[in-house]
Parts: C-alpha cells; sequence; structure tokens
C-alpha cells in the first residue's frame, strides 16, 4: 500500500503548476551522494516517518455486499496511517528551489481530499478517500534538523506533506446466508407418557381430535334443537311440560332420518 501512496503523490507532483515542465520526483533519501550523483533540478520526496492515526480508529465489522445487495461477507475497518515526506526542491541556484517549492505547494494545496476515483489500485477499492495536509505543524516525534543530520546532509528549505490513508485489516468473516422463509411452527402427534396417555386423563392426542371433531359435527343438530325448543315456550329442557314433550318428539324424528 506505501508504494500505493507513492504514487499518489508523485502523480501530484506531476501535475497542476508543474505540469509539463519535466521535472523529476524521486523517492530517495537525500542523501550526499545521492546530491553528488543528481542531473538536473529535481523533487525529492523522502518518505521518514510512518503512524497510525488514532484519532481514526473505528470498531466493529463493515458489511461487503455482492452485485444483488446481499451480505455476503463481514470485514474489519480500515486503519488510518499517516505517510510523512520531508519534499525539497534540488536545483543549481537556492532561487530557484524557491520557485520550485512554491510551485509544489501551489500544486498541493488544492488537493487536500482525494476521491476514490481518483487513487490506484487497492486504495481505489476500499472506497475511501486520501488526506493530503501541506506544511502543517510538526506532529511527529522527530525533528527536521534531526532528520537531516540521520541523513548526513546540509539543512535545506522543505516541506512536510502528510498523506493520511487506509490500509485494510485483512480479516473478513463469512456472513450466513440471507433468511428468505418466515417464523413457522409445526405441530406433531404426541402420544404421552404410558400407554398413549398425556397425564390428562390418560387420553391421546390423537383420541382428542376425533372427540373434537365429533363434538362439531352435532353442534348443527344441538342448535336446531334448542331453536324448536323455544318456538314451543318451554325450552327449558328439564322433561317437563309440552316443550319437553315436543322436544322428545323432534329427537325421535331426527334419528329416524337416514
Amino acid at each position: 500500500m506505501i508504494h500505493e501512496v507513492d504514487e499518489v503523490l508523485k502523480d501530484l507532483l506531476n501535475g497542476g503548476s508543474l505540469a509539463g515542465s519535466g521535472i523529476d520526483v524521486s523517492f530517495d533519501a537525500p542523501t550526499r551522494d545521492w546530491a553528488a550523483r543528481r542531473n538536473g533540478p529535481g523533487i525529492n520526496a523522502y518518505l521518514y516517518d510512518i503512524r497510525e492515526d488514532l484519532g481514526r480508529r473505528q470498531r466493529g465489522q463493515i458489511p461487503v455486499r455482492d452485485e444483488y445487495d446481499v451480505v455476503v461477507k463481514r470485514r474489519q475497518p480500515a486503519r488510518w496511517f499517516r505517510l510523512a515526506y520531508l519534499v525539497t526542491a534540488w536545483t543549481k541556484q537556492p532561487r530557484d528551489e524557491h520557485r520550485l517549492l512554491s510551485a509544489v505547494m501551489a500544486t498541493l494545496l488544492p488537493r487536500e481530499v482525494l476521491h476514490p476515483s481518483q487513487l490506484p489500485g487497492s486504495l481505489s477499492e476500499l472506497g475511501l478517500s486520501v488526506y493530503v495536509t501541506v506544511a502543517a505543524a510538526q506532529t511527529e516525534a522527530r525533528s527536521l534538523a534531526e532528520i537531516w543530520s540521520a541523513l548526513g546532509g546540509e539543512l535545506k528549505p522543505s516541506l512536510d506533506v502528510i498523506i493520511t490513508a487506509p490500509f485494510p485489516a485483512f480479516r473478513e468473516y463469512d456472513a450466513g446466508p440471507p433468511v428468505t422463509e418466515g417464523a413457522a411452527v409445526r405441530v406433531r402427534a404426541y402420544d404421552g407418557p404410558g400407554e398413549g396417555g398425556d397425564g390428562d386423563g390418560d387420553v391421546p392426542w390423537a383420541d382428542r381430535t376425533e372427540r373434537v371433531s365429533d363434538e362439531r359435527a352435532h353442534r348443527p343438530r344441538q342448535v336446531a334443537m334448542a331453536k324448536r325448543a323455544r318456538r314451543t315456550g318451554n325450552g327449558t329442557g328439564n322433561g317437563n311440560g309440552p316443550g319437553a314433550a315436543e322436544t322428545g318428539t323432534a329427537d325421535k324424528q331426527d334419528a329416524e332420518r337416514p
């Protein structure tokens, strides 16, 4: 991923105010030996510090969807890192170096946020923007004087360019298949303990079902008998009076019907 960030910075330095200038962009350490081998004007972008941007760290998981918008995987959020570059201009005259640094600032300052479509390779696939900061306050532990001292070179005017880029966590988890059916309840016959009893009068469930069916089958007949009893004026069903006799006759007629 670091080489892709280098490519992003190189493309930026070759565009804007520097487009078509033919200025060489190098990422080598600007040591004395490198300076002695240099031919012509150039820009050096030396990566001197890499550290995580803890303020952007996220927790949890991110769903990964396919072309049908179905979640197929879950992955950890990307981790963000700050890549610090020491950008210097190299020419024969200091005034030319200053002009070159001014052109670098004019090129980078308008490009503070880079959209994923402007990024190469796997950086673009993450779908996250990259942030560019130019000449901000020094926040790294090492000072520029210490960096030049470690390189063994003389102190030169430079720009501190910070590129904050996402790096994938490289941990993905397969997601379960989507739920396509609603909840369903299935009831099966239960014979109960012992010889077909269920502990409630030792009546098997199957027999209970048949009894309920018989009661439902005779219910219309019972309703009809009650209506006849009400028409006779009695309808008490106690076996006395004309209503009871008529009800008994109706029952006998119903019994004789096929």
